[in-house]
């Protein structure tokens, strides 16, 4: 069931948010009269970002003078007036800076007596993607890919494509000829941060280059990155290269973001769900963002232990990080899922066990590079492996959860669900 992805659909969260009165648009409940603005143009960027244009066009309609959205790969959706481009995810390549630049065309018309609406979900950092002088996409692409392959969190990834970037960061506001911006954001995010999701096109950026080299040693990503990239970054230590806009910088003052969907709001309505069908509850509280290996053995030990009442539905929401060292296929859902399998074969010959079933997936469908968006995982998928002689630790090594959960039939795939809303782990114990 699709309960938890169904709650955070743009069609249903638009709806509570966007309204058309004889006299004014009503946006997350600030009035825009509608002789207060000319034209109405309407961005936007991420893996939602076509089912958002959708739900705009339908409340709408023709107040909207263009529009322009970018999404990922298979999930455009047909529109109105509001075109849509495709791209790639989560490394950037040509249609990605196509999008930027035919996006950056159209806000060209825009004045400081017009209005914009910012369409922005989860996927959008690498879906827009610029290139700066002395820098080319192959570069670009080589340093995405690093990022996300070296264990960095996405609040870190995020810092540096804001500063490999001339609209990351706030610095979209400046392109838009002093209309009013008004962002709608379904947060990917821990913690709902503005500035990281989607990189904060429209949001004020508190890093500065000195944090992006911070996360270069840390990651020791220094001898592999290419030398121009390194280059553009000394240019910004030294002051060369603008940074990005800081929270007291008046191009934001006629710039208003709001939060309209979130993780939070995708588990609540996964355990009403789960009561209906019978289950107890156990929510965690805490979003979980800490490394995969490590969270998919606690959450798979706090379902062993769990001694409250049965049956239970254990539900948690976040994104771990993974750090890719395979040459196999995967995602971190699929992966935390496996490592799961593995520990639970490891408990069971401590302990006696209950039958315990675990989930971890993608609210977007997509989990990395593949069409499954993570894996369900239980007793029969053990018995399934061994009558296949499928070495788990062998997998879990090459980063092939893919593989492995396609062989033993346990691969979760559900398309594109047109919203994002970072990730959700299930157990059920019986």
């Amino acid at each position: 069931d699709l309960a938890a992805t169904d709650a955070v659909q743009p069609a249903r969260l638009l709806q509570a948010r966007l309204a058309v009165t004889n006299d004014a648009l009503t946006i997350c409940g600030q009035a825009f009269p509608k002789d207060s603005f000319e034209h109405l143009y309407v961005i936007g960027a991420g893996k939602a970002a076509a089912a958002m244009a959708v739900a705009t066009e339908n409340i709408l309609g023709h107040y909207i003078t263009d529009g322009l959205v970018t999404t990922k790969y298979n999930h455009a959706l047909p529109t109105q007036t509001i075109r849509v481009i495709e791209a790639a995810h989560p490394v950037p390549d040509a249609a990605s800076i196509s999008a930027v630049q035919q996006t950056l065309e159209m806000l060209q018309k825009a004045t400081s007596n017009d209005l914009v609406i910012c369409l922005l979900s989860g996927g959008a950092s690498a879906l827009w993607c610029d290139v700066p002088p002395q820098l080319s996409l192959t570069e670009i692409q080589n340093t995405f890919q690093q990022l996300i392959h070296s264990g960095a969190g996405i609040e870190e990834v995020n810092v540096v494509r804001k500063h490999l970037s001339l609209i990351k960061g706030g610095q979209l506001v400046r392109h838009c000829g002093g209309a009013r911006v008004v962002s709608l954001i379904i947060s990917d995010v821990p913690g709902d941060s503005l500035d990281v999701i989607a990189s904060g096109p429209t949001v004020p950026d508190a890093s500065s280059f000195t944090d992006v080299q911070k996360i270069l040693t840390k990651y020791d990503l220094h001898s592999t990155l290419p030398p121009t990239v390194h280059r553009y970054i000394e240019n910004g230590l030294n002051g060369f290269v603008s940074d990005t806009p800081k929270k007291n910088d008046p191009i934001f003052s006629q710039t208003l973001n709001f939060i309209i969907g979130n993780n939070q709001m995708a588990l609540l309505a996964a355990a009403q769900k789960a009561r209906t069908l019978g289950y107890h509850i156990h929510l965690v509280s805490e979003l979980v963002t800490g490394n995969t290996v490590q969270e998919a053995i606690i959450f798979t030990r706090m379902a062993q232990n769990y001694t409250g009442p049965k049956p239970v539905c254990i539900l948690q929401g976040g994104e771990t990080t993974i750090q890719v060292s395979g040459r196999g296929k995967g995602g971190r859902n699929q992966h935390f899922t496996l490592v799961a399998l593995n520990e639970f074969n490891n408990l069971q010959h401590r302990h006696h066990h209950e039958s315990i079933t675990i989930l971890s997936g993608g609210t977007d469908g997509t989990d990395g590079p593949t069409d499954a968006a993570g894996g369900v995982v239980d007793d029969d998928t053990w018995k399934r492996a061994l009558a296949g002689h499928s070495s788990i630790e062998n997998y879990i090594q090459d980063n092939d959860a893919y593989h492995f959960l396609q062989q033993t039939e346990s691969l979760l795939v559900t398309g594109p669900t047109q919203t994002n809303v970072m990730d959700i782990m299930i157990a059920i114990v019986q």
